[in-house]
């Protein structure tokens, strides 16, 4: 709506004469800008509100995201430690396949007992740490070993102030087991120390266990069976 022009001078005479129509009018302007402060104002919370909401879907999604990173890293970490049990399985695998092969060939006189012994080192080094042992020769001059006077030689490991004698067969006999089992008895009495008494061997014939068991001679297999 318009005022003409009659009309609007009546106005501003009214605003230059009448104090009280002037203050009403300049409330009525006051309280326009306040209603349209308070319009801005409520847009500006809405807007704010919003932007709120955006930020802690924002903040939602960044946390999702972390948590998949997380188990994505975890399944990855997963992955690996099974990769790396399956390369460790597969080692094994392979060393007991050469140390079986290792048993066979010598059993048949393929190899020289020099080269299966050097086969059979990493027996020794799971067992004991060390992949050398050194060779002891004694002087049996009253037959305690073999019934008659002679030299005897034995593989020995010391290690941790503990003398261990050590012998590598291919084939393991009750034979074997009393044998070491005297050659102990001759290491004690010429060195003053009791000995451990070990056996690495490939076959083990039917008997050789339990001896070995009576006799304290431990018997370790070159090949595991239980696989």
């Amino acid at each position: 709506m318009s005022l003409s022009a009659e009309e609007k001078k009546k106005f501003l005479k009214a605003l230059e004469e009448d104090e009280e129509f002037k203050f009403a009018v300049a409330g009525l302007i006051g309280y326009r800008e306040i209603l349209e402060r308070i319009v801005e104002l409520e847009s500006g919370q809405k807007e704010l509100k919003e932007s709120v909401e955006g930020l802690k879907e924002g903040v939602e999604g960044l946390k999702k995201g972390q948590e998949e990173l997380e188990s994505g890293q975890k399944e990855l970490k997963e992955s690996v430690e099974g990769l790396k049990e399956g390369v460790e399985g597969l080692k094994k695998g392979q060393e007991e396949l050469r140390r079986t092969v290792n048993v066979i060939a010598h059993r048949f006189g393929v190899i020289s007992e020099m080269s299966f012994r050097e086969g059979l080192r990493h027996v020794l080094e799971e067992e004991f740490g060390v992949a050398d042992v050194g060779r002891f020769v004694m002087e049996d001059d009253e037959g305690q070993v073999y019934g008659h006077p002679s030299e005897v030689e034995v593989d020995v490991l010391v290690k941790d102030g503990k003398h261990i004698l050590i012998e590598v067969k291919s084939r393991v006999s009750k034979g074997d087991v009393a044998e070491l089992h005297r050659v102990g008895k001759l290491y004690e009495r010429k060195i003053g120390i009791k000995p451990s008494l070990v056996i690495i061997g490939g076959l083990i014939d039917e008997g050789a266990k339990e001896l070995a068991d009576r006799l304290g001679v431990r018997i370790i297999p070159a090949v595991d069976s239980s696989r």
